[in-house]
């Protein structure tokens, strides 16, 4: 969130109920995860809000946006590869749909899932959890 917010983005970042967290992982590869979900929620729904908590055995981390959102029957396909929403060819608008695939792929080889709804009032929200234990 840091790096994204010193390039200019709209990105914010907050801890509830956690100072620190330390988590037996492949940081490079979470960190891929996360940035490829947080440049999405500022690419197509302007900000990037990042929280993180522990909630019973498990880290979340949501990333909520306030864009147009994803329709119910497109929230399980964006996760396949190759399926962009942004009909578009233009690719300063995006790449070629294998970011939230490989983020998913990640995020359960970690022991984890993401999945994505519709936030009240517009927007989408990412919600990453993983255990603490894996």
């Amino acid at each position: 969130c840091a790096d994204l917010a010193a390039m200019g983005q709209a990105v914010k970042f907050s801890a509830k109920n956690l100072e620190r967290l330390p988590y037996a992982c492949h940081p490079l590869a979470l960190k891929r995860a996360f940035r490829n979900v947080i440049e999405n929620a500022v690419r197509y729904g302007e900000t990037a809000e990042v929280e993180i908590a522990q909630i019973d055995q498990n880290v979340c981390i949501t990333v909520s946006d306030i864009g147009p959102g994803i329709s119910e029957k497109e929230q399980e396909r964006i996760f396949e590869p190759f399926i962009r929403l942004e009909d578009s060819r233009n690719r300063e608008t995006g790449g070629i749909g294998l970011g939230l695939a490989i983020t998913r792929t990640i995020v359960r080889s970690h022991g984890g899932d993401i999945t994505v709804a519709n936030r009240d009032g517009g927007g989408a929200i990412f919600s990453i959890c993983l255990p603490t234990e894996n």
